[in-house]
C-alpha cells in the first residue's frame, strides 16, 4: 500500500454514510487507487487551485460529481476532510471555507 487514508473527525463519514450503495462503490474504487498508485492521476486526485496544501479527490457516478477534499500528513498520508456532491461548475464557496477551516484545525490539534 502507497498511501493510508484516514478521516479528520466526522464529516466525511457522515456524507458517505447518506450515500447509495453503488455510489459507495465508486468512492471505495477511487480510494483504493489513491492508496495503491504511485502516481494518481488528476482525473481522481487534484490539487485544489488557490489553497496551498488542500486536494481533491474527484469521483463520478453516472451523471453525478462528488468531491472530497482532503491533504495529506507525512508524505503518505491522506486526511479526508469534508465531501459533498457537485451541482454547478463552481466549487461552493462554503465548502472551501469548510475544507480550510479543518485543514487548520488538523494540523493544529496535531501540535
Amino acid at each position: 500500500m502507497k498511501r493510508q487514508i484516514e478521516f479528520y473527525e466526522h464529516y466525511f463519514l457522515e456524507f458517505y454514510n447518506s450515500l447509495d450503495g453503488k455510489v459507495k462503490a465508486k468512492f471505495q474504487y477511487v480510494l483504493d487507487l489513491i492508496r495503491q498508485i504511485e502516481k494518481v492521476p488528476e482525473k481522481f486526485l487534484k490539487n485544489f487551485s488557490g489553497v496551498d496544501g488542500l486536494y481533491e479527490i474527484r469521483i463520478e457516478y453516472q451523471s453525478n460529481i462528488y468531491r472530497i477534499f482532503c491533504c495529506f500528513d507525512k508524505g503518505n498520508l491522506v486526511i479526508l476532510f469534508n465531501a459533498f456532491q457537485k451541482k454547478s461548475q463552481k466549487t461552493p464557496k462554503k465548502e472551501i471555507d469548510k475544507a480550510i477551516k479543518l485543514m487548520e484545525e488538523y494540523f493544529l490539534n496535531k501540535q
